[in-house]
Protein backbone atom coordinates (compact mmCIF):
# COMPACT_ATOMS: atom_id res chain seq x y z
CA UNK A 1 0.00 0.00 0.00
CA UNK A 2 1.51 3.34 -1.09
CA UNK A 3 2.12 6.20 1.32
CA UNK A 4 -0.35 8.40 -0.57
CA UNK A 5 -3.06 5.75 -0.23
CA UNK A 6 -2.37 5.40 3.50
CA UNK A 7 -2.60 9.17 3.91
CA UNK A 8 -6.19 9.03 2.67
CA UNK A 9 -7.19 7.96 6.20
CA UNK A 10 -10.62 9.41 7.17
CA UNK A 11 -9.18 11.17 10.23
CA UNK A 12 -6.47 12.82 8.14
CA UNK A 13 -9.03 13.96 5.56
CA UNK A 14 -11.45 15.39 8.14
CA UNK A 15 -8.86 16.88 10.47
CA UNK A 16 -6.64 18.17 7.68
CA UNK A 17 -9.63 19.64 5.88
CA UNK A 18 -10.77 21.60 8.94
CA UNK A 19 -7.22 22.83 9.62
CA UNK A 20 -6.88 23.83 5.95
CA UNK A 21 -10.12 25.85 6.12
CA UNK A 22 -8.90 27.73 9.21
CA UNK A 23 -5.48 28.29 7.64
CA UNK A 24 -6.96 29.49 4.35
CA UNK A 25 -9.29 31.92 6.14
CA UNK A 26 -6.40 33.21 8.26
CA UNK A 27 -4.07 33.70 5.28
CA UNK A 28 -6.72 35.37 3.11
CA UNK A 29 -8.19 37.51 5.90
CA UNK A 30 -6.75 40.81 4.52
CA UNK A 31 -8.33 40.25 1.09
CA UNK A 32 -11.64 38.76 2.22
CA UNK A 33 -14.70 41.08 2.23
CA UNK A 34 -14.52 41.56 6.00
CA UNK A 35 -14.81 44.67 8.11
CA UNK A 36 -11.82 45.95 10.04
CA UNK A 37 -11.93 43.92 13.29
CA UNK A 38 -10.94 47.05 15.23
CA UNK A 39 -13.65 49.21 13.64
CA UNK A 40 -16.32 50.19 16.18
CA UNK A 41 -19.97 50.98 15.51
CA UNK A 42 -21.49 51.71 18.90
CA UNK A 43 -24.95 52.19 17.38
CA UNK A 44 -24.86 48.52 16.37
CA UNK A 45 -23.45 47.02 19.55
CA UNK A 46 -24.51 43.54 20.71
CA UNK A 47 -26.34 42.66 17.50
CA UNK A 48 -27.37 39.00 17.21
CA UNK A 49 -26.39 36.91 14.14
CA UNK A 50 -28.03 37.99 10.90
CA UNK A 51 -30.56 35.13 10.91
CA UNK A 52 -31.76 35.83 14.46
CA UNK A 53 -34.51 38.35 15.31
CA UNK A 54 -32.96 41.82 15.37
CA UNK A 55 -29.98 40.76 13.30
CA UNK A 56 -28.39 42.88 10.59
CA UNK A 57 -27.34 41.29 7.27
CA UNK A 58 -24.27 43.54 7.27
CA UNK A 59 -23.01 41.69 10.37
CA UNK A 60 -23.36 38.00 9.59
CA UNK A 61 -22.42 36.75 13.09
CA UNK A 62 -23.46 39.88 14.96
CA UNK A 63 -21.36 42.40 16.89
CA UNK A 64 -19.73 42.68 20.30
CA UNK A 65 -20.25 45.30 23.01
CA UNK A 66 -18.28 47.89 21.01
CA UNK A 67 -20.05 47.20 17.74
CA UNK A 68 -17.13 45.27 16.25
CA UNK A 69 -17.86 42.58 13.68
CA UNK A 70 -17.72 39.13 15.35
CA UNK A 71 -17.01 37.34 12.06
CA UNK A 72 -13.99 39.55 11.38
CA UNK A 73 -12.75 38.96 14.92
CA UNK A 74 -13.09 35.20 14.51
CA UNK A 75 -11.18 35.14 11.22
CA UNK A 76 -8.39 37.43 12.41
CA UNK A 77 -8.32 35.54 15.71
CA UNK A 78 -7.53 32.39 13.71
CA UNK A 79 -4.37 34.12 12.50
CA UNK A 80 -3.24 34.64 16.09
CA UNK A 81 -4.11 31.07 17.09
CA UNK A 82 -2.35 29.46 14.12
CA UNK A 83 0.69 31.73 14.45
CA UNK A 84 1.18 30.57 18.03
CA UNK A 85 0.32 26.95 17.23
CA UNK A 86 2.81 26.56 14.38
CA UNK A 87 5.75 28.42 15.96
CA UNK A 88 5.31 27.03 19.46
CA UNK A 89 4.82 23.44 18.29
CA UNK A 90 7.82 23.69 15.96
CA UNK A 91 10.07 25.08 18.68
CA UNK A 92 8.95 22.50 21.26
CA UNK A 93 9.37 19.71 18.71
CA UNK A 94 12.91 20.74 17.74
CA UNK A 95 14.11 21.17 21.31
CA UNK A 96 12.37 18.12 22.76
CA UNK A 97 13.22 15.79 19.86
CA UNK A 98 16.89 16.79 19.82
CA UNK A 99 17.28 16.12 23.53
CA UNK A 100 15.30 12.88 23.26
CA UNK A 101 17.47 11.56 20.42
CA UNK A 102 20.67 12.34 22.31
CA UNK A 103 19.40 10.90 25.61
CA UNK A 104 17.84 7.76 24.17
CA UNK A 105 20.68 6.95 21.81
CA UNK A 106 23.74 7.65 23.97
CA UNK A 107 22.25 6.83 27.38
CA UNK A 108 24.54 7.27 30.38
CA UNK A 109 24.86 10.66 32.01
CA UNK A 110 23.21 12.43 29.07
CA UNK A 111 20.11 10.30 29.50
CA UNK A 112 20.16 10.82 33.26
CA UNK A 113 20.34 14.61 32.93
CA UNK A 114 17.55 14.80 30.34
CA UNK A 115 15.32 12.40 32.29
CA UNK A 116 15.78 14.36 35.53
CA UNK A 117 15.10 17.66 33.73
CA UNK A 118 11.91 16.25 32.21
CA UNK A 119 10.72 14.87 35.57
CA UNK A 120 11.40 18.19 37.31
CA UNK A 121 9.80 20.28 34.59
CA UNK A 122 6.69 18.11 34.38
CA UNK A 123 6.11 18.38 38.12
CA UNK A 124 4.78 21.91 37.52
CA UNK A 125 1.26 22.41 36.10
CA UNK A 126 1.88 23.55 32.48
CA UNK A 127 -0.53 26.49 32.42
CA UNK A 128 0.66 27.75 35.82
CA UNK A 129 4.28 27.52 34.69
CA UNK A 130 3.42 29.40 31.48
CA UNK A 131 1.72 32.13 33.54
CA UNK A 132 4.79 32.45 35.77
CA UNK A 133 7.07 32.70 32.75
CA UNK A 134 4.89 35.37 31.14
CA UNK A 135 4.91 37.41 34.34
CA UNK A 136 8.69 37.49 33.96
CA UNK A 137 8.82 37.89 30.17
CA UNK A 138 5.92 40.32 29.92
CA UNK A 139 2.82 40.06 27.76
CA UNK A 140 3.17 39.66 24.02
CA UNK A 141 2.47 37.08 21.34
CA UNK A 142 6.13 36.13 20.85
CA UNK A 143 6.60 35.73 24.59
CA UNK A 144 3.62 33.36 24.58
CA UNK A 145 5.34 31.29 21.90
CA UNK A 146 8.56 31.23 23.93
CA UNK A 147 6.73 30.26 27.13
CA UNK A 148 4.94 27.35 25.41
CA UNK A 149 8.24 26.09 23.98
CA UNK A 150 9.91 26.22 27.39
CA UNK A 151 7.00 24.40 29.02
CA UNK A 152 6.04 21.81 26.39
CA UNK A 153 9.37 20.52 25.06
CA UNK A 154 9.07 17.86 27.75
CA UNK A 155 6.07 16.27 25.98
CA UNK A 156 8.33 15.43 23.03
CA UNK A 157 11.39 14.54 25.09
CA UNK A 158 9.64 12.06 27.37
CA UNK A 159 7.76 10.11 24.70
CA UNK A 160 10.40 10.11 21.96
CA UNK A 161 13.20 9.22 24.38
CA UNK A 162 11.38 6.01 25.29
CA UNK A 163 10.93 5.18 21.61
CA UNK A 164 14.60 5.84 20.82
CA UNK A 165 15.72 3.55 23.67
CA UNK A 166 13.78 0.72 22.00
CA UNK A 167 15.00 1.57 18.48
CA UNK A 168 18.70 1.74 19.38
CA UNK A 169 18.61 -1.96 20.40
CA UNK A 170 17.40 -3.15 17.01
CA UNK A 171 19.64 -5.10 14.69
CA UNK A 172 19.68 -2.56 11.86
CA UNK A 173 21.13 0.07 14.20
CA UNK A 174 23.96 -2.29 15.14
CA UNK A 175 24.44 -3.10 11.45
CA UNK A 176 24.69 0.59 10.61
CA UNK A 177 27.38 1.09 13.25
CA UNK A 178 29.30 -1.96 12.02
CA UNK A 179 29.11 -0.56 8.49
CA UNK A 180 31.04 2.48 9.64
CA UNK A 181 28.19 4.94 10.18
CA UNK A 182 29.05 7.72 12.59
CA UNK A 183 26.77 8.39 15.55
CA UNK A 184 25.39 11.49 13.82
CA UNK A 185 24.69 9.63 10.57
CA UNK A 186 23.04 6.78 12.46
CA UNK A 187 20.81 9.21 14.34
CA UNK A 188 19.81 11.14 11.24
CA UNK A 189 19.43 8.33 8.72
CA UNK A 190 18.26 5.43 10.90
CA UNK A 191 16.86 6.52 14.28
CA UNK A 192 15.09 9.74 13.28
CA UNK A 193 13.06 8.23 10.40
CA UNK A 194 11.87 5.44 12.71
CA UNK A 195 10.51 7.99 15.17
CA UNK A 196 8.99 10.28 12.53
CA UNK A 197 5.39 8.96 12.78
CA UNK A 198 5.43 9.57 16.53
CA UNK A 199 6.98 13.02 16.07
CA UNK A 200 4.30 14.02 13.57
CA UNK A 201 1.57 12.82 15.91
CA UNK A 202 2.99 14.75 18.86
CA UNK A 203 3.51 17.82 16.68
CA UNK A 204 -0.13 17.85 15.61
CA UNK A 205 -1.36 17.34 19.17
CA UNK A 206 0.98 20.06 20.42
CA UNK A 207 -0.53 22.56 17.99
CA UNK A 208 -3.93 21.88 19.55
CA UNK A 209 -2.46 22.34 23.03
CA UNK A 210 -0.84 25.61 21.95
CA UNK A 211 -4.20 26.92 20.71
CA UNK A 212 -5.77 26.22 24.12
CA UNK A 213 -2.85 27.76 26.02
CA UNK A 214 -2.88 30.90 23.87
CA UNK A 215 -6.64 31.29 24.35
CA UNK A 216 -6.23 30.85 28.11
CA UNK A 217 -3.45 33.40 28.33
CA UNK A 218 -5.22 35.93 26.12
CA UNK A 219 -8.34 35.47 28.25
CA UNK A 220 -6.42 36.66 31.34
CA UNK A 221 -4.67 39.42 29.37
CA UNK A 222 -1.17 37.92 29.13
CA UNK A 223 -1.07 37.05 25.43
CA UNK A 224 -1.96 39.91 23.10
CA UNK A 225 -3.05 43.49 23.59
CA UNK A 226 -6.78 43.99 24.03
CA UNK A 227 -7.10 45.54 20.56
CA UNK A 228 -5.53 42.52 18.82
CA UNK A 229 -8.08 39.92 17.64
CA UNK A 230 -7.76 36.70 19.64
CA UNK A 231 -10.32 34.11 20.63
CA UNK A 232 -9.46 34.33 24.31
CA UNK A 233 -9.92 38.11 24.25
CA UNK A 234 -13.30 37.65 22.58
CA UNK A 235 -14.43 35.29 25.36
CA UNK A 236 -13.15 37.65 28.06
CA UNK A 237 -15.01 40.61 26.53
CA UNK A 238 -18.23 38.69 25.92
CA UNK A 239 -18.51 36.97 29.28
CA UNK A 240 -19.95 40.13 30.84
CA UNK A 241 -22.93 39.92 28.46
CA UNK A 242 -23.22 36.13 28.35
CA UNK A 243 -26.91 36.08 29.39
CA UNK A 244 -27.80 38.89 27.01
CA UNK A 245 -25.71 37.74 24.03
CA UNK A 246 -24.56 34.14 24.54
CA UNK A 247 -23.30 33.84 20.96
CA UNK A 248 -20.42 36.18 21.86
CA UNK A 249 -18.96 33.41 24.02
CA UNK A 250 -20.24 30.41 22.10
CA UNK A 251 -18.71 31.34 18.72
CA UNK A 252 -15.04 31.68 19.82
CA UNK A 253 -15.42 28.60 22.05
CA UNK A 254 -16.74 26.69 19.04
CA UNK A 255 -13.80 27.93 16.94
CA UNK A 256 -11.29 26.75 19.59
CA UNK A 257 -13.05 23.39 19.94
CA UNK A 258 -13.17 22.83 16.18
CA UNK A 259 -9.50 23.66 15.59
CA UNK A 260 -8.24 21.59 18.53
CA UNK A 261 -10.43 18.64 17.48
CA UNK A 262 -9.07 18.94 13.94
CA UNK A 263 -5.47 18.82 15.17
CA UNK A 264 -6.25 15.76 17.30
CA UNK A 265 -7.92 13.95 14.39
CA UNK A 266 -5.01 14.84 12.13
CA UNK A 267 -2.47 13.56 14.65
CA UNK A 268 -4.31 10.27 15.23
CA UNK A 269 -4.76 9.78 11.50
CA UNK A 270 -1.09 10.41 10.72
CA UNK A 271 0.04 7.90 13.31
CA UNK A 272 -2.47 5.31 12.15
CA UNK A 273 -1.32 5.79 8.56
CA UNK A 274 2.44 5.95 9.11
CA UNK A 275 3.15 3.76 12.15
CA UNK A 276 3.87 0.16 11.00
CA UNK A 277 2.82 -1.31 14.37
CA UNK A 278 -0.61 0.31 14.16
CA UNK A 279 -1.06 -0.75 10.52
CA UNK A 280 -0.42 -4.34 11.52
CA UNK A 281 -3.28 -4.02 14.04
CA UNK A 282 -5.61 -2.68 11.38
CA UNK A 283 -4.55 0.99 11.28
CA UNK A 284 -6.59 2.05 14.29
CA UNK A 285 -4.95 4.53 16.61
CA UNK A 286 -5.36 3.77 20.31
Amino acid sequence: MSVIHRLMHPRIIIGGGIVALFALAALLAPVLPLRDPASQALLYSLLPPAWAPGGNPAYLLGTDSLGRDVLAHLVYGARTALYVAVLAATGAMLLGTTLALLAGYFGGWIDWLVARAVDTWMSFPPVVLALILLVGFGAGINNVVLAIIIVDWTRFARVIRSEVIVIRRRDYIAAARLSGFSHLRTLVSEVLPATLPLILTLFSLEMGIAVIVEATLSFVGLSVESNVPAWGVMIADARVYIYQTPWGVMLPVLAIFSLVLAFNLLGDGLRAALDPKLRQRGGVAP
